[in-house]
């Protein structure tokens, strides 16, 4: 059986009146493959991860999804119905602030659970079990299902935001700077954390990040971006190892600000 793209994204173009947001970017992305997009600030990477999500309209090109029912869809003309329905069960979205991907006056527990209503589950004791497994996998002790996540640090908010997406099973996550905000040892752990989740779960991501190190151990791909435009893409590895742009090669040096 062969396998088909999840994602394939054609010229894919916005912009904001005269700037350009993002320009011409074509890629596949696979099931199981994680796609990582770096580039220094203002470079175009959050604008095109926005146009990936359906949460900014593109100004031309396409973006096709490969639904579970075989087909491919043009992701522009879902209808606002079809769009937050697989919003909510397909795809995920970890923000780097985790207050933006939370409900912070709410229990963890319901945090977690709330998605899984969303998708038609009703026995209130199975919602539950569910949600403490998941706290339990994010390494938040179920102890804490009914605390609110203001009463969370920043890394444990920032685990029960990948909980709260991860429940549905989704098969696409994108991730805006997810370490972002973090110290070093609270990102190494969320890192490792992420990295194993993904690879247990066959997950396919597209993670946005300025941070080289991020890049290289989340991701199988990744593409550099500068002005808007895709300059390299290819294997993280290769990237990263025998950069073959000279801004890619700055970048890769640490001499660009990221």
């Amino acid at each position: 059986m062969s396998v088909e793209p999840l994602l394939k994204v054609n010229g894919l173009t916005k912009m904001y009146g005269a700037r350009i947001g993002c320009a011409d970017v074509s890629f596949d992305l696979w099931p199981g493959e994680v796609l990582a997009i770096v580039g220094e600030s203002g470079s175009g990477k959050t604008t095109l991860l926005s146009c990936l999500s359906t949460r900014l309209e593109a100004t031309s090109g396409s973006v096709e999804y490969h639904m579970r029912d075989g087909a491919y869809r043009e992701l522009s003309r879902l209808t606002e119905a079809e769009r937050r329905f697989l919003m909510r069960t397909d795809w995920g979205f970890v923000h780097q602030n985790p207050a933006d991907g939370l409900r912070m006056t709410v229990s963890a527990g319901a945090n977690v659970g709330e998605r899984l209503m969303a998708i038609g589950h009703r026995r209130y004791g199975e919602i539950r079990e569910a949600a403490s497994d998941w706290l339990s996998r994010v390494e938040i002790s179920p102890t804490r299902i009914d605390d609110q996540p203001r009463a969370f640090s920043g890394g444990m908010r920032q685990r029960l935001q990948i909980a709260r997406n991860l429940i549905t099973g989704p098969r696409l996550v994108f991730m805006d700077e997810p370490t972002g905000g973090l110290d070093v040892s609270v990102q190494a752990r969320l890192l490792d954390l992420v990295r194993g989740l993904v690879h247990d779960l066959g997950l396919s991501a597209i993670v946005v990040t300025h941070d080289l190190a991020v890049a290289r151990l989340l991701s199988h791909r990744m593409m550099v971006m500068k002005d808007g435009h895709v300059i390299e893409q290819g294997l993280t590895d290769r990237v990263l190892d025998d950069p073959r742009e000279p801004y890619t090669q700055l970048l890769v040096s640490s001499i660009l600000q990221v």
